[in-house]
């Protein structure tokens, strides 16, 4: 597995691997399906990207990592996303994302990463659990389009804690 940085020519399979996490469902906030514009503004070359990882083998992406400022957040807050593929969770890649993803939060000097994740989330509590993020905020009535309500979780980790 090689994990890089994410390049623009990597935005329409990282859409790809996004847009069918969101037809799962259960597993993003995201409801709405991106094309390879909206991820390459939003995770590899807009203003508000920190940085992009993506891990890979001979198969193809197998996840990405994202972090990127958010305007709700102190300055030196970075925000976290991450997507795997379902049928490769569990191999690694998101430990092998993390690493990179924390080496630039302390290169860049921020003091904390935030993670929010659906309430309904498992997995996804459970991974940025695993990486030491703790629940630090709560949103109990955080409502999908659909009108489900799922809830949400900030969880935070402090990037000079390890």
């Amino acid at each position: 597995m090689i994990i890089r940085p994410a390049l623009p020519t990597d935005a329409a399979a990282m859409s790809d691997l996004q847009n069918r996490i969101i037809r799962i469902g259960g597993t993003t906030a995201h409801e709405v399906e991106h094309d390879a514009g909206y991820v390459e503004a939003h995770y590899i070359t807009g203003p508000g990207v920190i940085c992009c990882h993506l891990a890979e083998d001979d198969s193809g992406l197998i996840g990405f990592q994202s972090l990127g400022r958010n305007a709700a957040l102190a300055d030196d807050w970075g925000d976290i996303g991450s997507y795997v593929n379902p049928d490769r969770q569990r191999t690694g890649a998101g430990a092998a994302l993390f690493a990179a993803t924390l080496a630039v939060a302390r290169a860049k000097g921020l003091v904390a990463i935030n993670a929010t994740i659906r309430g309904d989330n498992v997995p996804g509590l459970g991974y940025y659990s695993r990486r030491g993020f703790v629940d630090y905020a709560h949103d109990a009535a955080y409502r999908l389009k659909d009108g489900r309500v799922v809830g949400r979780v900030s969880k935070r980790f402090e990037v000079s804690g390890v």
